[in-house]
């Protein structure tokens, strides 16, 4: 084992994301049994600048692996984003003996853990978000969770659609990103499906859509809108004035963030851990876990923070081909 590091710090930064408690006991466990000492950052970045500091042992993460949200708790830190956050962060670290950390967060908190690695810290960032907007990985820690949370919420609603034969949109998750209301699109069977990536402002295609499915016999409608496209009310409002149907708007929010995470966010957040440790046992730094191709694997943070993220041509096409 290389004597570079010796105690690894681990933090949580930004939305929370089920399975994230997962990852942290991989860290823990992970450090411990290759003889290192492992410290939890509380509140993210800002618990950091804050020393709010702990040490941790294996009894420390025992019975979380099945909790949603994060034992460590979470926070946004705008003083993180200054060079002299950044130093002073570097330096807490340095003062408590920390001499790597891991990074669990999406791409906000791997431009701290960028800004750690610059100023002598190692550091690791494990993709933890349910959006699935980090264009390195094809998976992030909670998304999982979070699409199926969301499935069972719209398949609810579609009861209560179909009983009163409405026109209901849900709004799900994902920030700037439209994965979720992709796969819920196809896996909830909706009528339509808006995401920011391919949206072109063209109610009355929806319009012309539900009409359509009206006069073919279908009396309920399910629409699955992205939260990055957003106003769902006022869609919901303009659909029932120009069909005469009545629409109804349902915004899921922050049921998505939490709850106990599936078995592949419990699965996949454990291996990402524990890789983590592996990476900064080796020396490495400035590095983001990543999953593809069916394997684990690891990036430059740099390089990470310049690629882009698209949409599935072929899921965006098959959820399209399938509503009509």
């Amino acid at each position: 084992m290389t004597e570079k590091v010796k105690t690894i710090g681990v933090l949580t930064s930004g939305g929370d994301a089920p399975g994230m408690n997962a990852a942290i006991r991989a860290v823990v466990r992970a450090a411990i049994s290759s003889g290192l000492k492992v410290k939890g950052i509380r509140r993210g970045y800002a618990g950091l600048l804050e020393e709010d500091i702990v040490d941790m042992n294996t009894m420390s993460v025992t019975d979380i692996v099945q909790r949603g949200g994060t034992i460590l708790f979470t926070s946004r830190c705008e003083e993180m984003r200054t060079p002299e956050g950044q130093k002073k962060a570097a330096d807490i670290c340095r003062k408590h003996g920390i001499d790597g950390v891991v990074v669990i967060g999406g791409d906000g908190s791997f431009r701290g853990a960028q800004k750690l690695s610059a100023n002598g810290i190692n550091t690791i960032g494990v993709p933890g978000t349910i959006d699935l907007d980090i264009a390195c990985t094809e998976y992030t820690i909670g998304f999982d969770t979070a699409c199926n949370t969301a499935m069972e919420a719209i398949d609810k609603v579609r009861d209560t659609s179909a009983s009163h034969e409405r026109c209901s949109i849900i709004e799900v998750m994902g920030r700037t990103a439209g994965h979720i209301a992709l796969w819920c699109g196809i896996s909830n069977g909706s009528e339509y499906v808006m995401i920011p990536e391919r949206y072109d402002n063209d109610e009355q295609k929806i319009i012309e859509k539900i009409l359509s499915k009206r006069r073919i016999g279908k009396k309920h409608h399910i629409i699955v809108n992205a939260e990055g496209i957003g106003d769902s009310h006022g869609l919901a409002k303009r659909i029932e004035e120009a069909t005469g149907i009545e629409t109804r708007a349902t915004v899921i929010g922050h049921i998505q963030r939490g709850g106990n995470p599936t078995c592949r966010d419990r699965v996949y957040a454990s291996a990402m851990g524990a890789l983590a440790v592996d990476l900064l046992i080796e020396g490495k730094t400035n590095r983001v876990v990543a999953y593809r191709d069916g394997g684990f694997c690891d990036f430059d943070i740099d390089e990470a923070l310049a690629m882009t993220k698209d949409i599935d041509e072929h899921m965006y096409s098959m959820t399209r081909r399938l509503s009509r």
